[in-house]
């Protein structure tokens, strides 16, 4: 049976409205901190300066992966490595949503969401880790001794 006009607008998913996206777009990032934490490269995206990362303490809003951090361009991306451990400088930038974009997210896609996070990496540093724990290996078997 084909149908009707009606039950097909109502099996088709909301989309966001022109309302919402000129909100998201123009949002004012008014309340930001820099803070520093430890983890590592999960994806280098060269041709747009965005890293994906995977931090070993939660940033404040409780993440503990961070995808699209933008990346100075000052940045040399080549030397950047996957998995290894590093300690990150990252600027939080956080812009609130409107009550009316609120209630829409929630009601519309039961997503309970009143910000907006911005993440810049403002400096990295490569940890050396594996140095460390040879230093503790050895110190491990001279204690056998």
């Amino acid at each position: 049976m084909p149908r009707t006009k009606s039950s097909e607008k109502s099996t088709e998913k909301v989309g966001i409205p022109q309302w919402l996206e000129e909100e998201i777009k123009s949002i004012e990032f008014t309340e930001s901190e820099i803070i520093n934490r430890t983890g590592y490269i999960l994806e280098i995206y060269f041709k747009d300066y965005k890293l994906d990362i995977q931090l070993y303490e939660a940033l404040p809003d409780g993440r503990t992966i961070v995808e699209g951090i933008s990346i100075p361009s000052s940045q040399d991306t080549s030397k950047f490595l996957k998995g290894f451990v590093y300690e990150f400088k990252i600027k939080i930038s956080r812009g609130k949503l409107s009550d009316k974009t609120i209630e829409f997210l929630k009601s519309q896609f039961s997503l309970e969401m009143d910000s907006i996070y911005q993440f810049v990496l403002m400096e990295l540093q490569l940890m050396d880790v594996e140095s460390e724990e040879n230093s503790k290996q050895l110190l491990d078997d001279t204690e056998d001794l």
